[in-house]
């Protein structure tokens, strides 16, 4: 594996081996004078796999990222990109679904 791609196909190898659909996990890879930027997309129902609780999954797959850069003397940075119409979730409060009418706070 030549060295200017061992990060992309090391990255490819943890992502499919984590989700349920690696037929469509896509990563691009950007260099610029900042270093590699590595963007992922994957399917929007493997988001949860990939983020894990509290992002703590996401933050152990960039450390390995930059590990792997650092040995090939590159700056690796992991993007991970949300899929379109992705979820907003708002914290400590859920949204009222259909028919649902909120109750009036009486003091």
């Amino acid at each position: 594996m030549p060295k200017a791609q061992a990060d992309q196909e090391f990255l490819e190898y943890i992502v499919k081996a984590l989700v349920d659909h690696p037929e469509d996990v896509k990563i691009d890879r950007k260099v610029d004078e900042m270093g590699v930027l590595l963007s992922l997309k994957v399917n929007p129902e493997d988001m949860g796999q990939i983020i894990g609780k509290a992002g703590s999954t996401a933050r152990s797959i960039r450390s390995l990222v930059r590990i792997v850069g650092l040995k090939n003397h590159a700056r690796v940075n992991l993007k991970i990109e949300e899929p379109e119409g992705g979820r907003t979730v708002t914290r400590g409060r859920r949204a009222p679904l259909g028919g649902e009418e909120l109750e009036e706070l009486k003091l």
